[in-house]
């Protein structure tokens, strides 16, 4: 079982190998140095970047990591009907009306769905990913970047 710290985490490694780059993404690693090049200032720089939020990886581990995140919503998601937010194209759409003000009878009348399937979407939604209410939801979706 992988263990997770709730920290931004620096790794200094020999190599890291292709095949593990999502593994180390799930242990919450933002910055990726190797060995060889790993000088004191560039673990300064490291830390202070993930301290602040950003991440370090070499370019060719994050052409990879990018190949990878495309390839799990191409072959994973997509064919679920998931997006990388872990939301549907319908959730999706909802919480854009939402997010624009708009009550549910409003969204039903939209979306060409009745009022009791927009409650159900945002009921799903707010219960799969553990959000308090409306407002909550539409604020989850907004940083996730698709509304």
């Amino acid at each position: 079982m992988k263990e997770t710290l709730d920290v931004p985490v620096v790794l200094i490694a020999c190599e890291v190998d292709r095949a593990d780059l999502l593994t180390v993404v799930e242990c919450n690693v933002v910055a990726v140095l190797l060995r060889v090049g790993a000088t004191s200032e560039r673990i300064e720089e490291a830390v202070r970047t993930a301290a602040s939020g950003g991440g370090v990886l070499p370019s060719q581990m994050l052409g990879e990591l990018l190949r990878q995140v495309e390839r799990v919503q191409r072959e994973v998601l997509s064919p679920r009907g998931l997006h990388l937010s872990g939301l549907t194209p319908r959730e999706i759409d909802v919480l854009r009306l939402m997010s624009e003000g708009l009550n549910t009878a409003e969204i039903a009348a939209k979306l060409c769905f009745s009022e009791r399937a927009v409650k159900r979407v945002v009921f799903e939604v707010t219960r799969r990913l553990n959000l308090r209410n409306r407002p909550h939801a539409v604020a989850y979706a907004l940083r996730s970047g698709v509304i």
